[in-house]
């Protein structure tokens, strides 16, 4: 599946996928994204939380209604969120 179908946005474009996604979703659930944001913000201090699970270097965290997919690079920190997607 191309990352066009998927929702995913490429390698060479961190970032841009989930806030797309989050925009969209903004528009129905403006507190769920708030709430989301300030997750994802605190990731910057500690980018392996309790509950957060995957393999080293993608990982995901639930934050409400929503699940947070990420990928982390330890050379310099830096967490890019590559999906956003509501919990089922």
């Amino acid at each position: 599946m191309s990352s066009a179908r998927s929702g995913r946005e490429p390698r060479g474009h961190p970032g841009a996928g989930g806030l797309a996604q989050a925009e969209r979703f903004a528009k129905e659930d403006p507190a769920g994204v708030r709430q989301v944001f300030t997750a994802v913000d605190r990731l910057a201090d500690e980018p392996r939380p309790e509950g957060a699970f995957g393999s080293d270097e993608v990982l995901r965290i639930h934050v409400g209604l929503y699940r947070v997919m990420y990928e982390i690079s330890d050379r310099r920190v830096r967490v890019s969120v590559i999906h956003l997607g509501r919990l089922r």
